[in-house]
């Protein structure tokens, strides 16, 4: 049984200020995302929304998914969404690269079809890295926390 990664600190702070519903379904769904690739790194930010950023090194550039946590959702994001497989059109959105699927329950992403989703986004995403990467299951935190000491 894999350990579960803790949620760092900083991102944790700002994450208990949401309703419980959005935590619990934030830190399910990031659980569900490092089963399916460990490796993950996480790369941390709080700007319009507090999010995590799944990536395959410690560029935001080789991402491959994040999970923005809104006021009142949570997305499951694809940085390079319109670039990826999705053979069941299960992404949203009407950006240029950015693709989302909504989710409102563990049951609308913990599926075949969305598991499918995320590796084809891994797989693109280590096609589409310049240069491989020495970092593999870290955690960097881009928040800048004002409230505590």
């Amino acid at each position: 049984m894999n350990k579960v990664r803790k949620i760092h600190p900083d991102f944790l702070y700002l994450l208990e200020f949401k309703e419980q519903k959005l935590i619990d379904l934030f830190k399910d769904l990031r659980e569900y995302i490092l089963e399916i690739y460990p490796d993950s790194n996480e790369i941390l930010y709080h700007t319009h929304a507090l999010t995590t950023v799944f990536s395959i090194s410690d560029k935001l550039s080789d991402a491959f998914c994040m999970l923005p946590v809104y006021t009142n959702h949570v997305n499951l994001g694809f940085a390079k969404g319109t670039l990826i497989k999705d053979p069941h059109q299960l992404l949203t959105g009407t950006g240029n690269l950015i693709r989302h699927v909504p989710v409102e329950t563990p049951k609308g992403y913990r599926n075949a079809k969305i598991k499918a989703l995320v590796k084809s986004a891994v797989d693109f995403a280590i096609q589409d890295m310049e240069k491989p990467t020495e970092s593999i299951g870290k955690v960097i935190s881009k928040i800048k926390t004002t409230g505590k000491e």
